[in-house]
């Protein structure tokens, strides 16, 4: 089998039958895929959620002292994590009936091969489940994805900050969030128009991509954008933060010549938010610094400050 290390995409096939495992090892040694196996279904499940496999070769008939489970139980199981949902599974089964292919099917499955199978036929669906993943993956992608900026948007905000910020409280590591937003930009759109506020935000957005390549930068709304640093602290989110806005300041506009456009910023470092932080309480920090920004004369960073300071 593959080593995992491989980038190819990862199958997993379940079934009791090691004859049928040295089969599959052998006839699909040549598919640019990852195979791995299991030989009963506490231990597919168990490399479905390790693994988070792209395709599922899943027999119906296990051995029936694996706890009592068959292949309808992990389908289920698979089906029923929002995790592991989106795993595609093409069930395998000798003498299965109409009842189980329907039932299986109905289930979440996304196809259903006879035991014994032709070798040929299997490679042919493997091959169209992963096409298949990799459309749904590119969908799930773009609806992530702000058509207006290209940055990543909101909902893709909001999912990764969940999952940074528990990543830093658990591991007790550094994370720092900033916030911008686009200084008088509805008098902006109200003198030269939205297409040149739109445009303003374009720009805006590929600044914000030139940043490092470990920052995520995303549309908030409108003209305001949320910009995640993973392992970096206050300091050094401040220093980022500055040189976006230096760049913004020094944009040069053609089409409105003298045209000098700013932003101010508002920086936030877990390390200040008391207590267990939730991301309404990160953003609600980095934007109370961003209105300040704002209050003390815009084009500048601030940071926010504990709410309650030790000593």
């Amino acid at each position: 089998m593959t080593e995992p290390s491989s980038t190819f995409p990862k199958v997993l096939a379940i079934d009791d039958s090691e004859l049928i495992h040295r089969l599959l090892a052998v006839r699909l040694q040549h598919e640019e895929i990852q195979l791995f196996g299991a030989t009963s279904a506490d231990m597919g499940i168990k490399m479905v959620r390790k693994l988070r496999p792209d395709v599922v070769l899943l027999d119906l008939v296990l051995d029936a002292n694996d706890q009592g489970m068959d292949g309808f139980d992990v389908l289920q199981v698979i089906k029923g994590d929002p995790d592991l949902q989106d795993v595609s599974v093409i069930v395998i089964a000798a003498f299965a009936t109409v009842e189980d292919r329907v039932r299986a099917l109905d289930m979440g499955a996304s196809d259903f091969v006879n035991k014994p199978f032709e070798i040929v036929e299997l490679k042919a669906r493997v091959r169209s489940a992963l096409r298949v993943q990799h459309l749904v993956r590119m969908l799930a992608q773009k609806a992530q994805v702000d058509g207006g900026t290209a940055l990543w948007n909101r909902t893709y905000f909001d999912r990764r900050l969940t999952q940074e910020l528990g990543e830093a409280i658990r591991h007790n590591r550094s994370l720092s969030l900033v916030m911008c937003d686009v200084d008088g930009f509805k008098k902006l759109n109200d003198e030269h128009g939205h297409p040149f506020g739109d445009k303003v935000l374009e720009r805006l957005a590929r600044i914000l991509q030139t940043g490092r390549g470990s920052d995520i930068a995303c549309r908030y709304g409108g003209e305001e954008f949320g910009i995640i640093l993973p392992n970096t602290v206050g300091s050094e989110a401040i220093e980022v933060a500055d040189r976006y806005r230096r760049a913004i300041e020094q944009e040069v506009w053609p089409s409105v010549p003298g045209m000098v456009i700013t932003a101010s910023f508002g920086v936030a470092d877990v390390f200040i938010l008391p207590g267990t932080p939730t991301i309404e309480d990160f953003i609600s920090a980095a934007d109370a610094a961003l209105y300040r920004a704002k209050f003390n004369g815009r084009n500048r960073v601030e940071v926010a400050v504990p709410k309650h300071p030790p000593g």
